[in-house]
């Protein structure tokens, strides 16, 4: 397929949003000058990536010739660089096409991520705090923030639940993947016996709602105030700072109260409550999406088992592409960036594939 009358395009939306930009009156909507940045971004590095792929193939033009050089140190010098160039021009016409797909306007936003133990009692709990720590090593190394918002300790040092919200650019495009059920199958450190046990814990990776997403009407919220609970101090369980809200017209029920203050907890649980709310909408829009892509990568469900961590033989294994990896120390230590980049190369290359550009 010639890409060309598309990149062209995309060129010439660009030079659209480059004035765009420097107009007087761009800030007048905040909401707006947002998505019009995005888009901007999106569009710019198309265009590097354009720019260094014609002059890469100027190179590779050069060394072809070169490597027919009479001089043979020069022709073999040409000649060893030119897989490298080819390598990197695979690379960049897969990332031109990607980049030419319809783009999802939840995937430059931050996250909302709820992790809970599931089954295996104390051992989930605490497999729960290990998924936990993972991400935070993963967003420190990504240079993302992470900040928590709510949580409910058990015993031993885990999380019966924890819920975080990791801010920076294109988190959900790196975490949506995450959602679902993850096995952990080891020797649990409350085993006395030394047998393999199997518990699970489950992750929702939700994009973060904007006031624009959807509307929170104060007739529909039924808002609570109550005392915290749990550890922290004298100063988390003697305020009454925890803050209950119900939405009457879903029966949600959303509570926070790790932050100190009450006014900060209310944000916090009216933010999680818009998120689960559009993700409610998003599993509708998801429904519509077509049965090959739901049974490649799924719909990171939190019903799905899409993760087994198998600590006796350090192996982790993403079930949706099959990804086997040897490195599970590494992983729950932060290192995701494999994992990740699988999971999304296979996404966009069914992506591809539907919209006929593969």
């Amino acid at each position: 397929m010639d890409l060309a009358p598309l990149l062209a395009k995309k060129r010439e939306r660009l030079a659209e949003l480059d004035q765009l930009v420097s107009s007087d009156d761009f800030f007048a909507d905040p909401a707006k000058a947002r998505d019009v940045m995005r888009e901007q971004a999106r569009l710019k590095e198309l265009a590097a990536a354009q720019d260094e792929v014609q002059s890469l193939r100027t190179r590779l033009n050069e060394n072809s010739e070169l490597a027919s050089s009479p001089d043979p140190e020069m022709a073999e010098l040409a000649a060893a660089e030119i897989p490298q160039l080819k390598a990197r021009l695979a690379v960049l016409d897969r990332d031109i096409q990607f980049a030419l797909l319809p783009p999802d306007d939840a995937e430059d936003r931050n996250a909302m991520v709820e992790i809970r133990a599931g089954t295996g009692g104390d051992e989930a709990a605490l497999f729960a705090a290990d998924l936990y720590r993972m991400y935070q090593r993963y967003t420190e190394a990504q240079g993302l923030s992470l900040e928590s918002v709510d949580s409910s300790p058990s015993g031993l040092g885990g999380f019966k639940e924890i819920i975080f919200k990791v801010t920076g650019h294109a988190v959900f495009r790196r975490l949506r993947y995450e959602s679902g059920v993850h096995r952990v199958q080891r020797v649990p450190a409350t085993e006395a016996q030394g047998r393999i046990h199997t518990s699970t814990a489950t992750v929702a990776v939700l994009p973060e709602a904007q006031e624009v997403d959807l509307e929170l009407r104060p007739q529909d919220l039924r808002i609570e105030v109550c005392r915290s609970g749990g550890p922290g101090g004298q100063g988390v369980n003697t305020t009454d700072s925890a803050v209950q809200i119900l939405h009457l017209p879903t029966g949600k029920i959303v509570r926070c109260q790790d932050g100190r203050s009450q006014q900060k907890n209310k944000a916090a649980a009216l933010e999680i409550l818009r998120t689960r709310l559009l993700e409610d909408k998003r599993n509708e829009e998801e429904a519509k999406y077509s049965a090959h892509r739901r049974s490649l990568i799924g719909r990171a469900g939190r019903e799905e088992k899409i993760r087994t961590y198998n600590f006796p033989q350090n192996r982790i294994t993403d079930h949706r592409i099959g990804l086997t990896l040897y490195n599970l120390d590494r992983v729950i230590a932060g290192d995701l960036d494999e994992m990740v980049s699988s999971l999304q190369q296979r996404d966009m290359e069914d992506r591809l594939t539907e919209a006929g550009l593969a």
